[in-house]
């Protein structure tokens, strides 16, 4: 019992540096919305900010989301600046984010993480001009923010939008959200930050199916640390 508390207290200390998240470890979302090798990567370069909308399933702070991107036509660029925002749920139909946001904040560059994940086929999508590639670019990467400042606390059973924007001072660079291989409720969606946020739903641009972006809400170390020291006084008893 003494060792397991010790390993849980290592983890804890060290959890900025696990920002990773992989298919097996924990969330508290409906579950997680994996990402489309060979799907869409929408665009999400501010003024433009796409948004999916989860079912909570552990009340508690949301200290931790990771989504996956890639950059058109595979011209990596670094990002400056990530706008997150959380909504209230209009359940339409079509269901949609309520303005203004419960929760939003600014991240500034080397206050998240990125990894390489993986590659496919994949294609590029601008719901403004509805104009369309594929193959556009092979490569896409994984977004990790952990241990966020002055978090949302989420309650479970309600549902919530994540609102994504990735802000890019140089022109010539554009970056996309991925598009997700599972799909739960209504399409994600999509606006423009400079015509009032004017939402609407996002489909494939070649079969008209909706489309989901790929993100995960995950429980902090520390519950996960908690739950297992839970499941050890359960089994002596």
């Amino acid at each position: 019992m003494r060792s397991l508390a010790v390993l849980c207290l290592a983890a804890f200390l060290v959890a900025p540096v696990l920002a990773d998240w992989d298919p097996g470890d924990g969330h508290k979302m409906h579950f997680p919305q994996l990402p489309d090798p060979n799907g869409w990567d929408v665009n999400a370069t501010l003024p433009k900010v796409l948004a999916d909308d989860w079912l909570c399933t552990e009340s508690g702070p949301v200290t931790d989301i990771h989504f996956w991107g890639s950059f058109e036509e595979d011209y990596w660029y670094p990002i400056d600046m990530f706008i997150l925002s959380i909504h209230d749920n209009d359940p339409g139909p079509p269901s949609k984010p309520v303005n203004p946001p419960l929760w939003e904040w600014l991240f500034m560059a080397g206050e998240w993480t990125e990894r390489h994940y993986g590659s496919g086929d994949q294609g590029w999508y601008d719901p403004n001009t509805g104009l369309w590639n594929r193959p556009d670019h092979f490569e896409f990467y994984q977004y990790n923010f952990v241990d966020i400042p002055d978090p949302f606390y989420q309650e479970e059973g309600v549902i919530y939008w994540l609102d994504v924007s990735a802000v890019i001072l140089d022109q010539y660079h554009r970056w996309g959200w991925k598009t997700s291989q599972d799909h739960w409720m209504d399409a994600a969606v999509w606006a423009d930050v400079d015509t009032g946020l004017d939402w609407r739903p996002l489909y494939d641009p070649e079969t008209q199916e909706q489309l989901d972006m790929a993100f995960v809400i995950t429980p902090e170390p520390a519950s996960l640390c908690l739950l297992g020291l839970g499941l050890v006084l359960l089994r002596r008893r």
